[in-house]
């Protein structure tokens, strides 16, 4: 058995793999998250061990003789996040996530200061990688960052409580602007910009490799055999890829999660920052991967949804999906920037916006227009990424938001490209963080990596298409037009 770990923004999941692709038991904890200030996302990276620990105990007590046969964790987890330790390994302040938005000067910095910074790690400075963050803590709080002993990232501090180890893979390495992308190597010249070296920093692995034990006690907790390997594991969005098969060069996935990702897979590094696509390594040796992300695709829904006081997302779309052609047509556009925007725009102060609202527009008018506009953003990305990668012949959907085969569908005909719908794709990431696991007790990459069984395909409808690329071009203007109101 292999156990799988991957520590959301909004819950942790866990779940139990078996050799034959079965998954064996699941649990869950929830998890919230704290803006003491505009721009600011934080949690408790205390809080993030409690929700591992719940959700192991409850897998213990359900599936005893599952847990008992696991020879292997893999761990995934939110990528960016800061999270400071001192000399005791204690926690210095609460996490800083990474939807947070308040380092854009800081940003601005380290383009001045290292101007080779983009091709270096692969990336444009963004406040929601983990560098920028860094430097605010040091010109805001410096008290704590004189303190800082070891900076992790928030699935390695899982990794910390598991073994007593401080590591991390590539790929969530890749995430923080201080990865050399291209060697898979920790940059000194990037660490050095932010006043730290390679002391502070754990030691790098990749995915599928070994970075630790279990500790004995948690091993008796959980009524385990001593031994048990913790792999090095990966951000969500490639060990999401690990999950969905997504490993071969052209590959790809869509994610609808509290963000929205487009991903594909590359055998070489190539980059492309000046337009926000992020060039990071793959959880598995030898691989990269492009990647465009948008800051609030689920979460948009999720937003609309108290806003129009439905009682949950499904019952909003299924409203929405009741709209008749003409009522489509004549819905506002939407921005969905409610978190500020990475592809293209790597913009933090990005607003969202409804534009051509009318008397007429209820809530299903706004319930289509939110996901419509979450379409358009992920198209965009889909632009972006054309420009470095393989161009995908299909995307596979993961994420919570892939449940909505009326959402799914909208998405094919925005993109233009056929979406596969898989078995298990909705833990996606928990799936990817077992079969890691399994990669670390030395599974072979073909048995481990297979595909997930499909379930559905959403082919686009060209007639459907072309009336959605209309508005897709007045989704186009509004954000240049609206920009100077930001």
């Amino acid at each position: 058995m292999y156990l799988g770990l991957d520590l959301g923004t909004s819950e942790l999941k866990a779940i139990l793999l078996r050799p034959d692709h079965g998954i064996a038991g699941q649990a869950q904890a929830s998890l919230t998250i704290s803006q003491p200030s505009p721009l600011w996302s934080e949690q408790a990276p205390q809080d993030w061990a409690a929700a591992m620990f719940s959700a192991c105990d409850a897998l213990a007590a359900k599936h005893p003789r599952e847990m008992a046969a696991v020879s292997a964790i893999g761990l995934s987890g939110q990528m960016h996040g800061a999270v400071l330790l001192d000399a005791a390994d204690a926690v210095l302040r609460p996490a800083i996530l990474w939807n947070d938005g308040r380092s854009h000067a800081e940003c601005a910095m380290l383009e001045r200061d290292v101007p080779a910074a983009s091709s270096i790690a692969g990336n444009q400075p963004m406040p929601g990688f983990t560098a920028p963050k860094l430097l605010w803590v040091r010109r805001h709080e410096p008290e704590i960052f004189r303190r800082i002993k070891t900076v992790l990232l928030p699935k390695d501090y899982l990794r910390l409580e598991l073994t007593g180890e401080k590591a991390t893979d590539c790929s969530d390495a890749s995430g923080t602007f201080w990865l050399d992308v291209a060697s898979r190597a920790w940059s000194e010249t990037l660490l050095a910009a932010c006043g730290l070296g390679l002391r502070h920093m754990p030691r790098l692995v990749e995915g599928s490799a070994s970075a630790g034990t279990l500790r004995p006690v948690l091993a008796r907790r959980w009524g385990m055999r001593d031994g048990v390997i913790i792999a090095g594991g990966g951000g969500d969005n490639a060990a999401s890829a690990v999950g969905m098969g997504v490993i071969a060069p052209g590959q790809g996935f869509v994610s609808l999660g509290t963000s929205g990702v487009v991903f594909v897979v590359s055998d070489r590094y190539s980059a492309n920052p000046a337009n926000g696509v992020h060039a990071f390594c793959h959880a598995l040796p030898g691989k990269w991967h492009q990647m465009s992300v948008m800051l609030s695709a689920a979460s948009s829904l999720r937003w609309v949804t108290r806003l129009t006081g439905r009682p949950s997302e499904a019952a909003l779309l299924a409203e929405a999906a009741m709209l008749t052609e003409d009522e489509l047509r004549a819905a506002p556009v939407f921005l969905p920037y409610l978190s500020g925007e990475r592809t293209p725009h790597n913009d933090p102060s990005a607003k969202g916006a409804f534009f051509g609202l009318t008397q007429s527009h209820g809530a299903a008018a706004l319930g289509y227009a939110v996901i419509e506009g979450v379409g358009f953003a992920l198209r965009d990305g889909l632009a972006a990424l054309g420009r470095t990668a393989t161009p995908p012949p299909e995307l596979t959907l993961v994420g919570g938001g892939a449940r909505s085969l009326f959402w799914n569908q909208l998405l094919a005909d925005i993109l233009e490209v056929p979406l596969v719908l898989a078995e298990g794709s909705s833990a996606g990431a928990a799936l990817g963080a077992a079969r890691l696991g399994w990669l670390a007790t030395g599974g072979p990459v073909e048995d481990v990596c297979q595909r997930p069984l499909e379930i559905g395909r959403c082919l686009p409808l060209p007639a459907r298409t072309t009336q959605l690329l209309a508005r897709y071009e007045r989704f186009r203007v509004a954000y240049p037009a609206l920009r100077p109101l930001s």
